[in-house]
């Protein structure tokens, strides 16, 4: 089993930067393909971005693609997202996600995540 525990989130103007971390602990880090989704109030959970165990693989949604990017440092087993250009849609909770996971392309789909952070909020106001 592995916990994850997300950090970062905060009040941005639109147009600023964050970056969240997801800190991991439990098991081998290296041995899972990382998630970050979102959801805001009133929606259904959405995907974000994600990442292959050895970073080989990333994948990202079309509403982020060109200002999220993400990331993992398997020594210090935490894996990032950095956000740029942020919009007032990005308001969300972000959470991230691990699942065991061998392939390249990680998976995109939060029913095939096993393990989940409890998110941390991001707020972009306008």
């Amino acid at each position: 089993q592995v916990q994850l525990v997300e950090s970062g989130g905060r009040l941005v103007q639109a147009g600023g930067s964050l970056r969240l971390s997801c800190a991991a602990s439990g098991d081998t880090f290296s041995r899972y393909a990382m998630g970050w989704f979102r959801q805001a109030p009133g929606k259904d959970r959405e995907f974000v971005a994600a990442i292959s165990r050895s970073s080989s693989g990333t994948s990202y949604s079309d509403s982020v693609k060109g200002r999220f990017a993400i990331s993992r440092d398997n020594a210090e087993n935490t894996v990032y997202l950095q956000m740029n250009s942020l919009k007032p849609e990005d308001t969300a909770v972000y959470s991230c996600a691990a699942r065991l996971w061998v392939l390249s392309a990680p998976p995109m789909f939060p029913s095939l995540y096993n393990y989940w952070g409890q998110g941390t909020q991001v707020t972009v106001s306008s």
